[in-house]
């Protein structure tokens, strides 16, 4: 009996993994993050048992799964996104670490790459930026020492925050020290979904912007001067005249 934590992508119920998909129509049992995985990535399974995740406590999900594991069941315990990724499944691992039951996480697409693609953006570009730090806003969980928002802008990378939109007050504030009132900036709401919208503009005036669309949750923001830029070089990998192991010189 193995647990497969999914990764069922951002919501385009396609952008979910060739394996993701096999498992999820093999299991006998299924325990999905309904607050955000849509019910049709689930479509074509046979599963005997299946329970939306949104509506219980973690000792209920792991009660269901030791009842799984009882009967041999192999579990789909599906979540959105990429589960590594503020997936809540390390508490999940923890407790089945002391059980003793296997356990295996299939990676998924990730919000941040959902939102580069809407965009039409590449988030690492020669001389611009070279680093993607994905992070979130401090609310209820407390962010470690060293990871406060300005910490982390003060590197100036291309940064996808997670979480924050209601606090994007803040967020500018804190932001336009590091990148300049005028480094792009865009808010992604439900990326991938039916109803994906999205506002782009500067940390000078994309507050207003994302009060007219009324964004108020399940929205990314990506910040960085990647967002607008044509002023950077050519990658080596497909210059003319650089050598490399597939292209000798």
């Amino acid at each position: 009996m193995t647990v497969y934590f999914i990764g069922a992508g951002p919501g385009d119920p396609e952008l979910i993994t060739v394996k993701g998909q096999r498992l999820i129509r093999t299991c006998p049992v299924i325990i999905y993050a309904g607050s955000l995985v849509p019910i049709a990535v689930l479509e074509g399974n046979h599963a005997e048992q299946i329970v939306n995740s949104a509506e219980l406590h973690l000792e209920q999900i792991i009660g269901l799964i030791k009842h799984a594991d009882a009967k041999g069941q192999d579990v789909a315990r599906v979540h959105s996104g990429d589960p590594s990724l503020y997936g809540a499944i390390g508490e999940q691992i923890r407790c089945l670490r002391q059980l003793n039951i296997e356990y295996e996480i299939i990676p998924g697409v990730t919000a941040t790459a959902a939102c580069a693609a809407i965009l039409g953006a590449e988030l690492t570009l020669p001389d611009v930026s070279q680093t993607v730090i994905l992070t979130r806003y401090a609310d209820k969980t407390v962010m470690p020492a060293g990871e406060e928002l300005a910490s982390l802008a003060a590197h100036g990378a291309t940064m996808a925050i997670h979480l924050g939109v209601k606090h994007l007050e803040n967020i500018v504030r804190e932001l336009i020290p590091h990148y300049g009132s005028d480094c792009p900036i865009a808010v992604i709401h439900r990326a991938s979904w039916p109803d994906q919208d999205w506002v782009q503009g500067t940390l000078e005036d994309i507050e207003a912007k994302v009060q007219t669309k009324g964004f108020k949750r399940t929205a990314l923001i990506l910040v960085g001067r990647v967002l607008d830029s044509d002023g950077f070089a050519d990658s080596s990998l497909y210059r003319a005249g650089h050598a490399h192991v597939y292209r000798p010189s």
